[in-house]
């Protein structure tokens, strides 16, 4: 298959055009204000006990004061948990699905995504609040205001869901995902100080303009599908897009980050992986996987993380 994108060897020295707009950070400062004013109610059943790891339903507060939902699963002792977020389309689905981050002696809070999980793993959280007329999928709902975009209620579920980490004892805490996932774990960063690591695996929701334009699969292209019926609402969306586009909250960025990008990747071209990585704004590493696509690096990856979030936030 041929390089959807830029060429290897001009991708990695691709910067992106996206700007935040002037009030982005009062937005964000205000939105998260907001969440913040409801009480966390941070809420734990134990799901199971086994002789290796504890598993715990917990409930917590997000945007809106809207009950999110997330597995806790963790060793015996463990002092620093890893969050991490969802793909598209995707629940937090059963807990030993999970384990990943707790065999390597860390804790791992994995949080439900509003709204989703019905697509290729189970969700129980539902979004309460409503929208405009939008596109079959998620990229749509509310695009025409910030204010109710759908990202900002998950972005700000989010941020709850690391402060929930800290509320349940754990002083050291890095965030992850693949593709949505990682891209909300971007905007965490841009959000959150004082995370120990950053590892956004092949992330989407970056670089709006050259997502919609240049990506051959979904869920880009729900975007230029609306608007191609809602001709004329360019400028409104793309407005709305640059409050949550993760070139701009990478380049609040201060923690070190582990990025990974597909260089045949279709659903999130390499290039606006490479626009989020070089505005981040703290150390980074890139792990480059030249001949796959969203796939990324898989089981390799993880390994890849494994190791060097052990420099980063020993276990």
């Amino acid at each position: 298959m041929p390089f959807p994108d830029l060429s290897p060897e001009a991708v990695a020295g691709y910067r992106s055009p996206a700007t935040a707009p002037e009030d982005f950070d009062a937005f964000w400062a205000a939105t998260l204000a907001e969440g913040r004013s409801h009480d966390l109610g941070l809420v734990r059943h134990l799901h199971e006990a086994g002789p290796v790891f504890r598993i715990e339903d917990i409930r917590f507060a997000g945007y809106g004061g809207h009950e999110v939902r997330a597995w806790l699963i963790a060793p015996p002792g463990a002092t620093s948990v890893v969050v991490k977020y969802i793909g598209y389309g995707g629940g937090r689905s059963f807990a030993h699905e999970h384990l990943f981050w707790p065999a390597t002696g860390r804790a791992v809070l994995v949080m439900d995504t509003r709204g989703q999980g019905s697509t290729w793993a189970m969700g129980e959280t539902p979004d309460p609040q409503g929208s405009d007329p939008a596109h079959p999928g998620f990229m749509t709902r509310g695009i025409r205001r910030r204010e109710d975009y759908y990202y900002r209620r998950v972005f700000s579920d989010a941020v709850r869901a690391v402060e929930a980490a800290r509320a349940l004892g754990f002083n050291r805490i890095a965030v992850t995902g693949g593709s949505q996932g990682g891209g909300i774990a971007l905007a965490v960063a841009g959000l959150m100080p004082g995370l120990s690591g950053v590892m956004p695996d092949v992330p989407y929701l970056c670089d709006f303009w050259r997502g919609v334009t240049v990506a051959t699969r979904d869920p880009y292209l729900e975007i230029a599908r609306y608007l191609a019926v809602h001709r004329g609402a360019e400028a409104a969306v793309f407005h709305t897009l640059s409050y949550f586009d993760g070139v701009n909250f990478a380049a609040r960025a201060t923690a070190p980050a582990l990025f990974s990008v597909g260089l045949m990747d279709t659903v999130c071209p390499p290039s606006t992986v490479y626009g989020a990585f070089n505005a981040y704004g703290g150390p980074k590493d890139m792990a480059r996987y030249v001949f796959n696509d969203h796939e990324g690096g898989g089981p390799f990856q993880e390994m890849r993380q494994k190791d060097w979030l052990a420099g980063v936030m020993p276990a």
